[in-house]
């Protein structure tokens, strides 16, 4: 049997066994500072050595990160990541600047290969031109305040028949074909985020307080602005953002309203409570895909296979090295993500599982990033491995499309595989909207710093509203309305990450549409945008993949009209 064992990769610049304390850093980065350079050889050298500390920092945060949020009631792990973003990461910090400028201004440096390195120049320079000294502080402040946001919510938890629950485990009484389960469930679970909703309005006024600061430090009229340079969105403009919100609105919430129409009628109801916007219209049973964690993963394992042995064995590697986490439980961080394990060249993927469909497709999206770290794996250096999201998220949200050929190793009868397929597709077409309202929840909280937390409830129910309000009845429930923005763990943790969902879900459905007319060259190109890494332009990686990188409103009416023809099959 073959041995799926893995091993980080072999060090030949830094220790084999490096104790990460500062006195042992500090004299490699001084190295490197310090380090003659007098070929282009000598540059792509330090280039590479570079690339391995920074690799062994990652993987080492990465797993401070990890085993924190697996239990956010263990004070020793949260200190280890605390002394991390407090202790290492402000004293690189100033260190990586001196080396920026030291790659920069070496004359060997024009002397790359452009087509190889353009990606990598352009980074360094837009780095440089944001760095501030006095960003470093507030920057770990930053680090160290956002993590308390899975401590409160991971620590949240409701009684329901006697018995406690997480939210997520909770969440699965919302399909429940009867409507008074529904509905203790749901005002149980909101009342429960309401209690902490004070402590969470509080936080995040600490952290945009926080964050414009590091935007005016910077020279930006506000943090929106920092952030769409501090995340290299070099293809598109806030002007752009706002144009991809009015056409979804235009285009994808009357489809929805549609839909919404529908569910009404066959739940033979008089309005749509938000209780309502989860059970299966069919009466029948909410899915069940699989029992346990272990029985997710295996069927993932055999579904992904099932789209190429190659695809089938990255997750058959995770699971012989214990990088899973799935199944919900108290104290667990909220959410589910795929980390990068930068030396090992494998991820982690964490998620909160409570036997439901939503589990099935966290999965194969975790999966897609998953695939996405292992191909581009070998890629020469880490900055090259280093995914803008609009091309991570990509790879994610078309592997939740293409792998539903294969979602049969998950259902036993054609019925509930057809349900199955119907409920995603649906679900391609609720995420737009929803992406679209956080996005722009998000350029109005930073572009206006001094509101209040009840200008932030008020600016978020307007919001919201045009988009539908999810097409439920809020009328008796309008602070669990007001409260919604709080749910979304990326407004506290990422800000600004998910704009790339909507723009990467259109990618997806293009790369479905190129799978569902000829598979293997579907796959393939596929494939081969993932081995880009972030070596190409984003643009040019969606072109790889035979998409386009678009969001204008006809282009978002041509996609979605393909989704519903599909959908329309199903029926």
């Amino acid at each position: 049997m073959k041995d799926l064992k893995i091993s980080k990769k072999t060090r030949t610049y830094i220790p084999a066994e490096l104790n990460i304390k500062w006195e042992n850093l500090e004299p490699i980065f001084n190295e490197l500072i310090n380090r003659s350079l007098n070929s282009v050889k000598d540059l792509e050298q330090w280039l590479r050595d570079r690339s391995e500390i920074e690799a062994a920092l990652e993987e080492d945060f990465a797993w401070r990160y990890i085993r924190m949020t697996c239990d956010t009631t263990d004070e020793k792990l949260l200190a280890d990541f605390q002394f991390f973003a407090t202790e290492i990461e402000p004293k690189i910090a100033p260190l990586n600047n001196e080396l920026n400028k030291k790659f920069i201004q070496s004359p060997f440096a024009e002397q790359l290969d452009e087509a190889k390195y353009y990606v990598y120049v352009r980074g360094i320079k837009k780095a440089l031109e944001l760095f501030r000294e006095e960003n470093i502080p507030l920057l770990t402040q930053i680090q160290v305040e956002q993590q308390k946001y899975q401590g409160i919510t991971g620590s949240m938890s409701v009684k329901l028949g006697g018995q406690e629950y997480t939210l997520e485990q909770a969440a699965v009484f919302l399909k429940d074909t009867d409507r008074n389960v529904r509905q203790e469930a749901w005002e149980a679970i909101t009342a429960r985020r309401l209690k902490d909703k004070e402590k969470l309005d509080e936080l995040f006024n600490s952290l945009l307080k926080l964050r414009h600061q590091v935007a005016l430090n910077a020279g930006f009229e506000n943090f929106r602005d920092y952030m769409f340079q501090a995340l290299g969105r070099f293809d598109y403009t806030p002007t752009d953002c706002y144009d991809f919100h009015k056409a979804i609105q235009k285009e994808i919430v009357p489809l929805l309203k549609i839909q919404a129409e529908k569910r009404l009628k066959a739940l033979n109801l008089n309005e749509l409570k938000p209780w309502d916007m989860d059970v299966d219209i069919s009466g029948k049973p909410a899915l069940k895909p699989f029992s346990n964690g272990e029985e997710l993963i295996e069927k993932s394992i055999k579904c992904f296979r099932g789209l190429s042995p190659y695809i089938g064995e990255r997750l058959e590697i995770m699971k012989a090295n214990s990088f899973f986490d799935v199944d919900s439980r108290k104290g667990k961080a909220p959410g589910g993500y795929n980390y990068p394990l930068a030396e090992s060249g494998a991820p982690f993927i964490f998620m909160n599982s409570a036997g439901t469909f939503r589990d099935l497709t966290t999965m194969v999206h975790e999966g897609g990033h998953a695939v996405h770290t292992f191909i581009s794996a070998g890629l020469e250096l880490n900055d090259f491995k280093h995914l803008p999201s609009e091309v991570a998220e990509l790879a994610s949200m078309s592997m939740e499309l293409i792998s539903m050929d294969h979602w049969d190793k998950f259902f036993d009868n054609s019925e509930d595989l057809i349900r199955a397929k119907k409920d995603q597709l649906k679900d391609v077409l609720k995420t737009l909207p929803w992406v679209a309202v956080v996005d722009q929840f998000q350029h109005w909280i930073y572009t206006n710093p001094d509101h209040t937390s009840e200008e932030r409830s008020e600016a978020w129910t307007k919001i919201f509203e045009p988009f539908g309000n999810n097409f439920a009845d809020w009328s008796e429930h309008p602070h669990a309305l007001e409260n919604l923005w709080q749910k979304q763990l990326h407004i506290f943790e990422v800000p600004f990450y998910y704009i790339e969902y909507g723009i990467a879900q259109l990618g997806a459905i293009a790369v479905w549409k190129n799978y569902k007319k000829d598979p293997e060259k579907g796959l393939s190109s596929y494939l081969d945008a993932l081995k880009l890494g972030y070596t190409k332009t984003i643009k040019e990686i969606y072109e790889t993949a035979g998409i386009e990188f678009n969001f204008t409103a006809a282009y978002v009416k041509e996609l979605a009209d393909f989704v519903q023809k599909e959908l329309d099959k199903l029926e």
